[in-house]
């Protein structure tokens, strides 16, 4: 088997996934735009949180060209990348009761802010109490997760819970579990992930969802625009000007 049609192989299951995602999830999507578009028009504020390759879909929201200037990284350290060394350690901080809360007693999240939490397997400590701790906080969690784990693992919670369980809101990204869509021959593991791709997906369909809604009710969508064009770093400054009471990635 050549290696382009194992690479073809995989743009069709990520292809196929993202239609699944597109069709089984839209009420979860709107939903979820909904939910934040009512946040920014009372004038909330937005988070989002991964572990993980799960954080890369967090910070695929934040601080970007057209994307939302009110999404911040609730940042766990060790956790956001695989930049702590050793890499392991990362995984292991997910399963640390109570690192969570401690987080967010730290943060500038307030009741009626949203946080959306981004775990693929949603069974550690970690994403569990984040969503926890959030709602008994006041804020609205909106979840981005593999219902396949639930059914066919066992949570690393002390509850048995999963992070499907302590969300207002759910999208189900289909990714089976172990994440890996290709087997062949000669290779004796599964491997190419596609997590990453519907998941950032999701998380881009979902602002997408919130803009569309800002804009139907006449509201002033805080969108950021590119560095790398005339003029988007004057409408930038603007932006985290007006709003700067509820962007903190800055200074």
């Amino acid at each position: 088997m050549s290696e382009n049609k194992l690479a073809g192989q995989f743009f069709d299951a990520a292809i196929g996934l993202l239609h699944r995602v597109r069709d089984e999830e839209g009420d979860a999507i709107t939903a979820a735009g909904t939910a934040i578009a009512d946040t920014v028009a009372a004038g909330g504020r937005l988070f989002a949180f991964g572990a993980g390759h799960s954080s890369l879909a967090a910070q695929d929201v934040v601080y970007r060209a057209g994307g939302l200037a009110l999404m911040n990284l609730l940042a766990v350290p060790g956790v956001v990348g695989i930049d702590v060394m050793p890499a392991t350690l990362g995984s292991a901080l997910e399963r640390v009761d109570g690192l969570a809360g401690a987080v967010l007693d730290s943060s500038p999240a307030k009741p009626g802010d949203v946080l959306v939490v981004i775990s693929l397997s949603g069974r550690n400590a970690l994403p569990v109490e984040m969503a926890m701790n959030a709602r008994a906080l006041g804020l609205k969690v909106i979840g981005v997760t593999s219902v396949a784990y639930a059914q066919d693992t066992k949570s690393r919670h002390k509850s048995g819970s999963f992070l499907k369980d302590h969300c207002d809101i759910v999208l189900d990204s289909k990714i089976a579990v172990g994440d890996a869509e290709l087997t062949t021959e000669g290779i004796d593991a599964p491997f190419a992930p596609a997590s990453t791709v519907v998941t950032t997906a999701l998380m881009q369909a979902v602002m997408a969802a919130a803009a569309g809604e800002l804009a139907e009710r006449g509201i002033e969508v805080p969108l950021l625009r590119s560095g790398n064009v005339d003029g988007g770093h004057e409408w930038n400054g603007r932006v985290m000007s007006e709003y700067g009471d509820r962007i903190f990635f800055r200074h």
